[in-house]
């Protein structure tokens, strides 16, 4: 079904480069990021209930994150004005990009078939690519769920 062959992201590769605009309209590059840790989150929506669940638990980890050294980017497929107007409504403290040809989330293995409500469809699939300070995936999950992703990603990462 899918017209994109999804290659999924294996640690102590290097994280595909990228330049996005975010809420404001500002271009962010992964470059941006270099020599520091990234977690780059991926979610099919702004403003739905399970990518609202995951932007707020991010927000609300974002101090033990950063105090541990890692600093969060969310992308997703929305436009600037509706990841401004989530970012706003939800106080979110941390960049929004947005990816709307979805050809960051293709190179990042984020994109392709999904089950949503029993039918199988393409679209961006919740992923999360953790980047290391050179620019290499450190941690690569796919499918992951809303509920509870950050607590098990900062387990996982030590935070």
């Amino acid at each position: 079904m899918s017209q994109h062959p999804t290659i999924k992201l294996q640690p102590g590769t290097p994280a595909p480069e990228f330049t996005l605009p975010d809420a404001a309209g500002h271009k962010v590059s992964l470059a941006d990021y270099r020599g520091k840790n990234v977690i780059v989150y991926f979610y099919p929506q702004a403003a739905t209930p399970g990518c609202t669940t995951e932007a707020c638990d991010f927000r609300d980890s974002l101090a033990s994150l950063q105090g541990s050294g890692y600093d969060v980017l969310g992308i997703s497929p929305d436009g600037s004005e509706a990841l401004a107007r989530f970012s706003g409504d939800f106080a979110l403290t941390f960049p929004l990009l947005a990816d709307e040809d979805h050809a960051v989330a293709l190179a990042y293995g984020a994109w392709g078939e999904k089950l949503v409500r029993g039918e199988i469809t393409e679209g961006l699939v919740r992923s999360t690519v953790v980047v290391d300070p050179e620019g290499n995936v450190r941690l690569a999950q796919y499918q992951v769920k809303a509920e509870g992703h950050v607590a098990a990603l900062k387990e996982e990462l030590g935070v």
